[in-house]
């Protein structure tokens, strides 16, 4: 007995940024799609996760729920950029920290430095 619904089979199918967009009829813009599709698709999962209990909701609810969220994450990359919305992790990171070694410390471990 297959408990998966319509509406999870059709987002079964889904692939890309676009086939998404375009299976709620989000309008959108391809160029930001194209820079930001990552992006867009990771904000939706991150926002359909903080949702709770959107599961045991009817077809409809969930789509208009899903519509709504992706809509969301879509807009966002619309007015801003990846390195502002900080999706990724990578994007969390700190500045790369710069290390200061004297040359004297690297030479004292060189076998015979002095003759360098």
């Amino acid at each position: 007995m297959s408990t998966e619904t319509e509406f999870d089979l059709d987002l079964d199918e889904l692939v890309s940024a676009e086939d998404f967009l375009e299976y709620f009829g989000i309008d959108y813009d391809a160029s930001t799609v194209y820079v930001n599709r990552l992006h867009i698709l990771q904000r939706y999962h991150d926002y359909l996760d903080a949702e709770d209990g959107s599961a045991a909701a009817s077809d409809a609810q969930r789509f208009s729920l899903h519509k709504e969220l992706l809509t969301r994450a879509y807009e966002d990359f619309v007015s801003s950029d990846a390195r502002t919305e900080k999706v990724f992790r990578v994007f969390h990171m700190h500045e790369p920290q710069q290390a200061f070694v004297p040359l004297g410390d690297l030479m004292g471990q060189v076998k015979d430095a002095s003759a360098v």
